[in-house]
């Protein structure tokens, strides 16, 4: 296999309790580190395990109460993720999920912990998906690790960005091209991704690309407001979108993207531009084209199977 090839890798998820609602055991073939996921009910048996009482690192997740849609983080390191994470708990109120990570053989040492949180920290404010609870963000810098270690802790890291979003938090993933890369020209960020368009007879029009399963609308794409319906899915995240200056007013009940923004699905896009609950599938059509997304994708699916 070449460098830089990308290669399947095996997930073991156990079910500690055999009910996919109760706690969790992830990990990857190969890898000493182990991955333990619990909710508010099931934090105790979380707590009353072996592998909690090591070093390493834990992560409280769930719904931020200040901002709608958004998802707080609390990142911390102990010798003893036990002793640490039950007081981490106890001072916060948002957290719906406890993630533990330790190692099975226990070879984390209180310097490769401050390392891994100080890292998370750094690269979760990074990648700008959630809200950090964390007042300060360590210095990596000030972690003096051996260089052996530090390229050891940098592929735990690598292990965890990809067993992180198994079970539910996108934390580490990076932003779309299209999202970061604003400097460059919309034709340039966006090369290679087709892009799609709404065109609403009140004269509103958006254009989105689809990137890394994310649908991104596109600055400049405008949205309607004040149309009267009712969203049940979507209207506290536009209201968090006007509130953070996403989207401007922009003539008479209308709005305007100020930067690109990513919504997890055409449906979530297309119900913030039109002010409604949409279909995306439909909404959304090829730019230039009537044919919508759906038909698109069904296209795409064919001749990837008859390429098989």
């Amino acid at each position: 296999m070449i460098a830089g090839d990308t290669f399947g890798r095996t997930i073991q998820l156990f079910l500690v309790d055999g009910k996919p609602t109760g706690l969790r055991k992830a990990t990857i073939h190969g890898w000493t580190g182990i991955v333990l996921v619990s909710s508010q009910s099931t934090f105790a048996k979380l707590t009353e395990r072996d592998e909690v009482d090591r070093t390493g690192i834990y992560i409280l997740t769930g719904p931020d109460p200040e901002k709608d849609g958004m998802t707080r983080v609390y990142i911390g390191s102990a010798n003893s993720v036990r002793d640490r994470i039950k007081q981490s708990a106890e001072k916060r109120e948002f957290w719906e999920t406890a993630i533990a990570v330790t190692t099975s053989d226990d070879d984390l040492s209180k310097g490769h912990a401050e390392y891994l949180e100080a890292r998370l920290i750094q690269l979760t404010a990074q990648a700008g998906r959630v809200t950090l609870d964390n007042g300060t963000q360590p210095d990596t810098s000030r972690r003096r690790l051996p260089e052996a270690d530090v390229a050891n802790m940098e592929q735990f890291l690598a292990n965890m960005r990809i067993i992180l979003p198994v079970v539910g938090l996108d934390m580490l993933k990076p932003q779309p091209r299209a999202v970061t890369q604003t400097a460059k020209p919309v034709e340039e960020r966006t090369t290679g991704e087709v892009q799609f368009e709404i065109r609403h007879k009140s004269g509103v029009q958006a254009t989105a690309v689809e990137e890394e399963g994310e649908f991104i609308v596109l600055e400049g794409s405008e949205a309607l407001t004040g149309t009267g319906y009712v969203q049940q899915s979507y209207g506290g995240l536009k209201e968090q979108l006007v509130a953070d200056g996403v989207l401007l007013p922009h003539g008479t009940n209308k709005l305007r993207f100020a930067k690109p923004w990513p919504f997890n699905s055409p449906s979530a896009a297309a119900a913030i531009v039109l002010d409604r609950n949409s279909n995306g599938r439909i909404e959304w059509k090829v730019k230039g084209s009537k044919q919508s997304y759906h038909d698109w994708q069904q296209v795409q699916a064919a001749q990837q199977e008859a390429a098989q």
